[in-house]
């Protein structure tokens, strides 16, 4: 299975569970990496074969942009499962990340893989 790649698409969304939090946008992170057959896309030189990154780029910050979730742990699910359903994609592995939502860390957050290989 091939790897498609969408790394660090930084996004503004409403996410946390303290009050203050649901008042602000805050900018999450997110590395996704999809598996694919790439091998019709390469031998016929067109994007007809290709799983289109940049749709899925635009759909995940269209839904991310809108969502106001409490955990971090419910939006990577609900991307995870627009982009399997979406875009026919068998096997994903997301991390969403949360900058500077523990003090002293670069980044919190969850990594998750669903589907098969």
């Amino acid at each position: 299975m091939d790897i498609t790649f969408i790394e660090d698409l930084k996004v503004d969304t409403v996410i946390g569970i303290y009050d203050w939090e649901r008042q602000i946008r805050q900018t999450i992170s997110i590395d996704l990496e999809m598996g694919c057959d790439i091998s019709q896309a390469a031998s016929e030189d067109t994007i007809d074969h290709c799983l289109d990154y940049k749709s899925v780029a635009k759909r995940i910050i269209g839904f991310v942009e809108a969502a106001e979730y409490q955990t971090v742990e419910t939006l990577a699910e609900k991307i995870a499962s627009i982009i399997r359903e979406e875009f026919d994609v068998p096997w994903l592995r997301l991390k969403l990340s949360k900058p500077g939502a523990v003090r002293g860390s670069k980044n919190v957050g969850v990594l998750i893989e669903r589907g098969s290989k």
